[in-house]
C-alpha cells in the first residue's frame, strides 16, 4: 500500500486526486479504541512535551512519534482496518504539542513575574485558546489541504502520512523508536536525576575560555542532552544553521560591541532600577537584559511580514467559506463526498461567537481583568489576532512545517500591554491579564498550526474531515488540563527562577516585555528597533527571518545543539549515490532522532516526579569538579549511535 502518485504534485486540470480510504466507502475510524489511545497518547506527550519545552524551550510536534506508536499497537493486537484509527489516534494525539507551546510560552511568566494566578485560569487560558484555534483553521481547511493541493510540501504531513501507511503494510518503525526511546530517555535520566556528567559544556572550562567570558564577555555554550539533540536532527542543517547564526551574531559580536563601547556605562532602557555597568555583568545577564530584546524585535517584525505576505491567502480561504456558508445543503444530483465533510460552517460561526462569550466571561469574571470594558478589549484582541495570524501559522506549517507561534505571541502582548496601560490596567492585575491574553491567542495559533498538518493527512488517506475535527475538541480539552497539571509540579519542584530554575526561555521574553510596560517603565524600543532592521534586510535578502530571530533570543546552549543534530541529519542522508538509500538512512535517522525526544522528555518528567517527592540523588560534588570534560565522551557516542545506525538502512527499509 502507497500513496497515490499524485499525492504530492498538483494536479493537472480535470485530474482528481483519489485517497487511499475511497470517499464513497465506509471505514473504521472513531471507535472506543481510537479514541482512548489518542487521548493516553495526549497525555503522555503532553507531559514530555511541557517538560522538554520549559528545560530548553523548544516544543517537539509528537505527530510522527505517536503515529508510530499507534502503527505499532494496531499491529501487535491484529486489528484490521487500523489505517482510519490510526489517523484519529493520530489526530487527538497531536494536540499535546500545540496545547503545551501555547501554555508553556507565556503562562510560565505569571511566576517569574511573581504574580499569582490559579489552575483555573491556566486552563480556561489553555482550553479557550485551543477551541478557538479549532474554530477559525476549519474554514481554512478546504483552502490549504484541497486547493493548493501539491504547492506546499507539508513536510511534518508528508513524513506522518508515508509513517501510517507504511506501518498499515507492516512497517518496523516502531522497534527503531522503542530502542532510541530508551536510549535517549535512559541518557537524559541519568544526567537530570544523577547528575553523572554535565548537562551543558562551555568554552570557561579552559583557562583562556574563563579569560575571554571575563573580560570580552565572549562564551560559548553546548547542551549536551540526547533530546536538544534529537530536535536539531529532525529540524535539519538548513534551519539549525540560519538559527544558530542569529544566535552567534548575539554571542560573539552583539554582547562583545556592547561591552567595548558600554562598558563602563549604566544603561537602563526600560527604567527598572540597573545599576550595573555593563562591564561588571556576564554574558549571560547582558544577553538576559539586553541583547535578546533585540531577537524580540526581530520576531515581532517577522510575524507583521508573514500578515502582509498571507493576505491574499486570507481573501482567498475567506471567500471559499462564504461560498459554503451561503450553500443550502446538497442537490439530490450531488454525491456525497465524505472526505470533504466538515462541520457545517454555520455551526463554526455559532460556535465561534460562544467561544469568544466564553472568553468575555473568563475575562471578566474570572480575575482576569477589572471591569466589563476591559474584558471587551481583552476579547477584541484576542479575536482579531487570533484570526489574522491564523492563516501566518498554517501557511508555515505547510512551507517549512514550523510555526512562528512564538514571535506573533510577543507582538500579540506589546500590542495587549499597550492597549491594557491605556484602558488604566497595570502592576501585576495588568501584567497577569496580558499573559492570559497571550496565553489564550498563543494556544489558539499553535492549535491552528499544527491542525492544519493533521486535516492533510487525513486528505491523503482519505479520513472524515468531520470526525478529526470534532474529537480534536477532546484532544484539547485533555491536553490542556494535563499540562496546566505539570506545569504546577515542574513550578514547585524546579521554579522558574533563582539556581537551578527551569530555562522557559519564551516565558522569560514574553515576562522582559511587558514587566516594564505594566510598571510605569519602558520599552526597550531601540533594541527592538534594530532587531526590526536585522528582520527586514534578511527578508529583502530572502533569508528566513523568523528562525534567525529566534536564534538571537534562545539561549545558545540549545541553539548549538541543535547545529549539530542538523549537521548529522545531513551527513547520513547525503553519504550514497544512490538517492533512495539516502532517503532511507535519512528517514532512519528521523525515527532515531525523534525516540531521542520522546523518551528524552518522558523521563525528563519521571526525574522531576522523583525530585518533587523529595528524592535527591543529585551527585553535585562529582559534576561540579568533572562534568563538563566527562560530558563529551558519552555524547559523542550517542552521536556514534545514530550515525552508525542510520547508515545501516537500505532504500527497501
Amino acid at each position: 500500500m502507497k500513496l497515490p502518485e499524485n499525492a504530492g504534485r498538483e494536479l493537472a486540470p480535470g485530474e482528481e486526486y483519489k485517497p487511499l480510504l475511497d470517499k464513497g466507502g465506509k471505514f473504521a475510524e472513531v471507535t472506543f479504541y481510537s479514541v482512548a489511545v489518542g487521548i493516553l497518547m495526549v497525555i503522555l506527550f503532553s507531559a514530555a512535551a511541557a517538560y522538554l519545552g520549559l528545560k530548553v524551550g523548544q516544543v517537539f510536534e509528537a505527530a510522527i512519534p505517536i503515529a508510530i506508536i499507534a502503527v505499532g499497537l494496531t499491529s501487535a493486537l491484529g486489528k484490521k482496518d487500523g489505517l482510519g484509527q490510526n489517523v484519529i489516534i493520530q489526530s487527538i494525539g497531536g494536540c499535546s504539542g500545540a496545547v503545551v507551546a501555547g501554555a508553556i510560552f507565556t503562562l510560565p511568566a505569571i511566576y517569574i513575574l511573581g504574580v499569582e494566578v490559579d489552575f483555573w485560569q491556566m486552563f480556561l487560558s489553555s482550553l479557550l485558546g485551543g477551541v478557538l484555534g479549532i474554530l477559525f483553521l476549519i474554514p481554512f481547511r478546504k483552502y490549504f489541504v484541497k486547493e493548493m493541493h501539491g504547492k506546499y510540501p507539508f513536510p511534518e504531513a508528508t513524513a506522518t502520512t508515508q509513517v501510517l501507511v507504511s506501518g498499515e503494510s507492516g512497517g518496523t518503525g516502531a522497534k527503531t523508536l522503542l530502542v532510541s526511546g530508551l536510549i535517549g530517555g535512559l541518557y537524559d535520566f541519568v544526567v537530570s536525576t544523577f547528575g553523572a556528567w554535565s548537562e551543558t559544556v562551555t568554552t570557561s572550562i579552559f583557562t583562556f575560555g574563563q579569560t575571554l567570558a571575563d573580560k570580552a564577555k565572549v562564551i560559548l555554550k553546548l547542551n549536551t542532552g540526547a533530546a536538544v539533540f534529537g530536535l536539531g536532527y529532525i529540524i535539519g542543517l538548513k534551519y539549525a544553521f540560519i538559527i544558530t547564526c542569529g544566535s552567534l551574531l548575539v554571542w560573539l559580536v552583539i554582547i562583545p560591541l556592547m561591552n567595548l563601547i558600554w562598558g563602563g556605562q549604566v544603561i537602563d532602557l526600560m527604567n527598572t532600577g540597573v545599576v550595573q555597568t555593563i562591564g561588571e555583568m556576564g554574558p549571560d545577564q547582558i544577553f538576559r537584559d539586553y541583547a535578546r530584546h533585540i531577537g524580540i524585535g526581530g520576531i515581532a517584525t517577522a510575524g507583521i511580514i508573514g500578515i502582509i505576505k498571507s493576505f491574499g491567502v486570507i481573501k482567498s480561504a475567506i471567500g471559499l467559506a462564504a461560498g459554503e456558508f451561503s450553500k443550502k445543503g446538497r442537490t439530490a444530483a450531488e454525491e456525497y463526498d465524505r472526505t470533504q465533510d466538515d462541520i457545517p460552517m454555520k455551526t463554526i460561526v455559532f460556535g465561534i461567537i460562544i467561544a469568544l462569550l466564553a472568553v468575555f466571561a473568563f475575562f471578566a469574571f474570572g480575575g482576569v481583568v477589572n471591569n466589563v470594558w476591559q474584558a471587551l478589549i481583552g476579547v477584541l484582541i484576542v479575536g482579531v489576532i487570533s484570526f489574522l495570524f491564523t492563516t501566518v501559522a498554517a501557511n508555515a506549517i505547510a512551507i517549512v512545517g514550523t510555526n512562528p507561534v512564538s514571535g506573533m505571541t510577543l507582538m500579540t502582548l506589546i500590542i495587549a500591554s499597550l492597549v491594557l496601560v491605556a484602558v488604566g490596567l497595570k502592576g501585576n492585575t495588568g501584567m497577569a491579564a496580558a499573559l492570559i491574553i497571550g496565553g489564550v491567542v498563543c494556544t489558539a495559533l499553535a492549535v491552528a498550526g499544527s491542525f492544519i498538518t493533521d486535516l492533510k493527512i487525513g486528505y491523503w488517506i482519505g479520513s472524515t474531515p468531520r470526525k478529526q475535527e470534532k474529537w480534536k475538541f477532546v484532544g484539547t480539552l485533555v491536553a490542556a488540563a494535563t499540562v496546566c497539571g505539570v506545569m504546577l509540579i515542574l513550578n514547585k519542584t524546579y521554579g522558574f527562577t533563582g539556581d537551578g530554575a527551569l530555562v522557559a526561555p519564551q516565558a522569560n521574553a514574553m515576562a522582559a516585555v511587558i514587566q516594564p510596560m505594566m510598571n510605569n517603565g519602558g520599552a526597550p524600543w531601540l533594541l527592538y528597533g534594530i532587531g526590526a532592521v536585522i528582520a527586514i534586510l534578511l527578508t529583502v535578502l530572502k533569508i528566513p527571518a523568523l528562525p534567525f530571530a529566534l536564534g538571537m533570543f534562545i539561549p545558545i546552549d540549545l541553539n548549538l545543539p541543535l547545529l549539530v543534530g542538523g549537521a548529522v541529519a545531513w551527513y547520513v542522508s547525503t553519504r550514497s549515490k544512490d538517492k533512495e538509500v539516502n532517503v532511507a538512512r535519512a528517514e532512519k535517522g528521523t525515527l532515531i532522532a525523534s525516540g531521542f525526544i520522546a523518551g528524552g522528555a518522558l523521563m525528563g518528567v519521571v526525574s522531576a516526579i522523583l525530585k518533587f517527592a523529595g528524592a535527591d540523588l543529585f551527585m553535585s560534588g562529582w559534576n561540579s569538579v568533572y562534568g563538563e570534560t566527562l560530558a563529551l565522551v558519552p555524547y559523542v557516542l550517542l552521536i556514534w549511535y545514530v550515525i552508525k545506525s542510520s547508515m545501516k538502512a537500505k532504500k527497501d527499509a
